[in-house]
This record gives structure tokens, C-alpha cells and sequence, in this order.
């Protein structure tokens, strides 16, 4: 049974990643998205938020499983037994940084191999940064992200435009 890890900090999963999610499962037969647990990062959501955003949105997927980690994705690969590393690529300034990880990555553990998908044209543009900001000047990401996540940041970024607070 081959196993392909999807690593991310998912803050928020957004259709993008969830694109890559469907189409990942082609090219393995148990895919784990390895949510990060980035100590040098400030998220917008928790780890157990994240968690749950993920899952939910993964809700009826077979073969697909959400687990969290910290460290080295080699590491974390080697733990869950997985060969296989999906990684997604939206813009040729995206394949630059992955580029390097994935040789970096080989160098730590020869036997992970990096599979890059291509964004569908949808998705190009989209980002987890992208979509906050949105969020946070009143805009919707309705379409861009699931439901239930679009709810979650509404609430988490509800912000007051200047223009309406009382002085």
C-alpha cells in the first residue's frame, strides 16, 4: 500500500489545498495530511482548530487521515510510513522554494520521494495569507474556502472597520 503525505500549516484549508487532497489520492492509496506545528510561526488558528477545520473538510474521504507534527517531514514521513510526499505548486516563484526542500528533503531520507501537482487554474492565485486578509477588511471568501471554515474566520477575524468605531 503506497502512502503519500500532504504536509501544511493549513491556516485555513482552502479549496486549493482540498483540490490537492482529491487529486493526491491518485497517486496513492492512503493519504496523510500532516498538519504543521510551526513554533516560529504566529497562526491565525490553533493546532486543534486546524485539526478539525482539516478534518471536517476531509469528512467521507476514504483513505485519507489527519494527523499533526513538528520537526523534520522526513522524520514525520519515516513515522507514518509514507514514500511519497505531495506538495502543491501554484506559481513558478512556489517551485524555486519547493524545489530545494524536496533535494533537501531526498538528502535526509533517499527513499521519500517529492510528487509536485500543478494548482488547477482556480486555485492559482490562492492563498491561506490571501484569504485572511480578505476576511479581515470585510471581503468574502465565499467559494474559496469550505463553509464551516469561512464561518470560523468571520468569527476569529471579526474586526471593526475604522470608519465605524465610536471615538
Amino acid at each position: 500500500m503506497r502512502t503519500a503525505v500532504y504536509p501544511g500549516s493549513f491556516d485555513p484549508i482552502t479549496l486549493g489545498h482540498l483540490d490537492i487532497i482529491h487529486r493526491s489520492r491518485a497517486v496513492a492509496d492512503r493519504l496523510i495530511i500532516g498538519i504543521l506545528a510551526n513554533p516560529r510561526k504566529d497562526p491565525t488558528f490553533s493546532l486543534e482548530e486546524r485539526v478539525q477545520q482539516v478534518r471536517k473538510s476531509v469528512a467521507g474521504m476514504k483513505h485519507v487521515r489527519v494527523q499533526t507534527f513538528d520537526g523534520l517531514l522526513v522524520n514525520f514521513a519515516k513515522h507514518v510510513s509514507a514514500d511519497v510526499i505531495v506538495r502543491g505548486l501554484r506559481a513558478m516563484s512556489d517551485f524555486e522554494f519547493e524545489f530545494q526542500m524536496s533535494l533537501m528533503n531526498r538528502r535526509l531520507r533517499p527513499e521519500s520521494e517529492t510528487v509536485f501537482l500543478i494548482s488547477a487554474e482556480p486555485w492559482t492565485y490562492l492563498s491561506s495569507s490571501a484569504i485572511k486578509e480578505i476576511v479581515r477588511f470585510g471581503g468574502s471568501v465565499r467559494g474559496l474556502v469550505p463553509p464551516h471554515v469561512e464561518e470560523d474566520l468571520r468569527r476569529k477575524l471579526r474586526l471593526v472597520p475604522d470608519s465605524l468605531r465610536s471615538i
